[in-house]
């Protein structure tokens, strides 16, 4: 969503948002609702929040509860990214 890059969906995070307003992470990728993606790195999750684009995305306010959930799926460090772009040169 931040980044903009492309991934394969089932290499994303889901967000869904129910018919009732509650916000979930969705980690099937099933749930019904309307549904906006992140990519994983703390980067793309930082910008997502202080940008409001996940609140946009899902038309609807994001809980601070689900925003520190999101920070424990996060699957990249802002030190690991660094390592993996050595890795390609």
């Amino acid at each position: 969503m931040s980044c903009r890059e492309s991934s394969e969906k089932n290499d994303l995070l889901r967000i869904v948002r129910c018919a009732d307003g509650r916000v979930h992470i969705d980690p099937t990728g099933k749930m019904p609702g309307r549904g906006a993606y992140l990519c994983g790195s703390r980067k793309c999750l930082t910008v997502a929040v202080k940008a409001n684009k996940l609140g946009r995305a899902l038309r609807c306010d994001v809980p601070e509860g689900l925003v520190t959930e999101l920070e424990n799926y996060v699957v990249e460090d802002a030190g690991d990214q660094s390592n993996s772009n050595e890795e390609k040169q």
